[in-house]
């Protein structure tokens, strides 16, 4: 983000000075300081914390910084969510997001916006928005986590875009090869759909860590609770 360098010289400091300040190496800090830089989360919040500004504030400038105008409007939603444009292509995305500690409470409440709304927010940027509803999940465990790029580790956060079970077999068509959120029963899992068998009402799930504890396995549709299509993620 060239937004970095700019707070960085109001504030008089260092590359190696921002790397201290919120734990990580200069490497790491001349990498952010790139355009379209990949920044997790949680490092976003220390810098944003830092520099006593709001993630949003970051990206805003972020965009003004590189020349693209900025719509001062907000998105604003119903849906729990918050959409902000900051600029042609590009929106800043801010859905709640579900822990590891907070996993029992929303799949008691899912779909409640009273529990949503007060959840804590994680930003993402995307390229497109569309009229849906959008959750972030805290990844539970490694059986997404195959070493490679494509893989999702544990404590990983992944924004979900919610689809209707109705839809799934289009879905399925539209995002081939994607990774999905399911609310089921009384776990939240990360997973591929290899397959929908809609005759019979189920779908057959793959991990894509190869170890025997995570074999594939069905699960009837009827008993699943809400599917999310995972859209964006964020690796510490």
């Amino acid at each position: 983000m060239f937004i970095l360098k700019q707070l960085r010289r109001k504030k008089n400091i260092s590359q190696t000075d921002l790397a201290h300040a919120i734990g990580v190496s200069l490497r790491t800090i001349q990498l952010y300081e790139r355009k379209d830089a990949n920044i997790p989360n949680k490092n976003l919040t220390k810098i944003a914390q830092y520099f006593d500004v709001t993630i949003s504030q970051l990206y805003a400038g972020e965009v003004n910084e590189t020349d693209i105008i900025y719509d001062k409007q907000n998105g604003s939603s119903a849906k729990s969510h918050e959409i902000r444009k900051l600029g042609p292509g590009k929106y800043l995305l801010s859905a709640p997001l579900i822990t590891l500690k907070e996993k029992e409470g929303y799949i008691k409440n899912y779909g409640a916006s009273t529990f949503l709304d007060t959840r804590s927010k994680v930003g993402f940027v995307v390229d497109q928005v569309s009229v849906a509803h959008y959750t972030a999940f805290e990844i539970s465990n490694n059986s997404m986590d195959n070493g490679q790029v494509n893989g999702i580790p544990q404590k990983a956060i992944v924004l979900g875009k919610l689809v209707k079970k109705k839809e799934l077999k289009r879905k399925l068509r539209d995002f081939v090869g994607a990774y999905w959120i399911i609310v089921y029963r009384e776990s939240i899992m990360c997973k591929e759909i290899l397959a929908y068998d809609k005759k019979n009402g189920t779908i057959l799930c793959h991990s894509l860590n190869d170890s025997p504890e995570f074999p594939d396995f069905e699960l009837r549709l009827e008993e699943i609770k809400q599917l999310f299509v995972i859209i964006k993620k964020q690796v510490d």
